[in-house]
């Protein structure tokens, strides 16, 4: 990360990541070893030619991306791989700063090898409360049903995450926002939400102004997975800052996915200055090569944020978080002591 005279260190700058998926939080070394250790063979794209181009602008861009998530996920088959997958997330993050992580599992992906949704979950809620232990950073989990299977599979989600509650922090809606209508949705969200979780819903990628709203209406969010094609449109804008609907923000996927051509094209500043609730996140660090600290550092490099707007873009961060409020109290001391080190005058 950008660490130069006059600047402060991206990476020990206190922060609350909210947007990373189970699947691609895994390390391209970690995909390799268990595809080895299951016999199993890997598209050139996760081998030779790492990291992948990819583009989610058409259907066939995301096909690509698709498949590709597709063979690192089916490299996960056992309980141990589980653990490793979410232990090493914890670590990775705990590297970069984070000291709150929220993770996000679809358990259907997995059941199949250890007997079920309820214990994939189960091995993740305990393998999460173990790292955390271990490496001195909080990690939450999400559980989060997927756009392309039938709505009555995420109100099956929905009622597993609820009979985990306290373990589980909230409910999402994940994959290519352009298949399946969002209303289908909301009575999955309806029994999450009467069983007192979080609504975190994907919305405003790939799709513009119109797919946050719409998503507003039907699903009534505590936090947008992604949500920053709100820039595009300023009544859909002023109605997410004034429901103080959080925009986890991932500007590394944007432009990986060519939603946005260059980085300086991510409206972030623009967000910001807006005064939206924003937490940048990595989304896919495997398949976008791009991990959290590295949005921070494009925030400072690419968008011209301070450090005392980088510690802002942090804080905010930690206030969409699900911590608890202890933790939130911590974490907010510690970025100020942060913004108080003395750094080396440039020149």
């Amino acid at each position: 990360m950008t660490d130069t005279a006059g600047r402060r260190d991206i990476l020990a700058l206190p922060k609350a990541h909210l947007h990373l998926h189970f699947t691609g939080s895994m390390r391209i070394d970690t995909v390799r070893d268990l595809a080895d250790k299951h016999g199993m063979r890997l598209p050139n794209a996760l081998t030779h030619d790492y990291p992948p181009k990819l583009s989610g602008a058409d259907e066939r861009g995301w096909f690509r991306f698709q498949r590709l998530y597709d063979a690192a996920r089916a490299c996960v088959r056992d309980e141990q791989d589980m653990r490793r997958v979410v232990r090493e997330a914890a670590q990775d993050d705990a590297a970069e700063g984070s000291r709150w992580l929220e993770i996000q599992v679809d358990p259907t992906s997995y059941a199949g090898f250890v007997g079920g949704i309820t214990p994939m979950l189960e091995i993740v809620i305990d393998e999460a409360k173990s790292a955390g232990r271990d490496l001195g950073i909080g990690v939450g989990v999400l559980v989060a049903a997927s756009r392309i299977k039938h709505p009555y599979d995420a109100r099956t989600l929905a009622r597993l995450a609820v009979k985990h509650s306290g373990d589980v922090l909230a409910f999402g809606l994940s994959n290519d926002e352009r298949r399946g209508l969002t209303a289908d949705f909301a009575p999955a969200f309806r029994i999450a939400h009467a069983g007192g979780l979080a609504s975190v819903p994907h919305a405003g990628e790939l799709l513009g102004a119109q797919a946050v709203s719409d998503t507003i209406d039907a699903l009534g969010p505590h936090r947008l997975g992604h949500g920053v094609r709100s820039a595009e449109s300023a009544p859909v804008l002023e109605r997410v800052i004034e429901n103080d609907i959080a925009l986890e923000i991932c500007p590394g996927s944007n432009v990986a996915l060519g939603v946005y051509s260059r980085p300086q094209d991510v409206p972030l500043r623009q967000l910001f200055d807006a005064g939206a609730t924003i937490a940048l996140g990595a989304d896919d660090p495997l398949l976008f090569d791009s991990r959290l600290a590295a949005q921070y550092d494009t925030a400072r490099t690419v968008h011209g944020f301070t450090d005392e707007e980088l510690a802002e873009l942090a804080r905010r961060s930690v206030r969409a978080s699900l911590a608890p409020d202890d933790v939130k109290r911590a974490l907010f001391a510690d970025i100020d002591a942060w913004l108080d080190t003395p750094v080396r005058p440039a020149g």
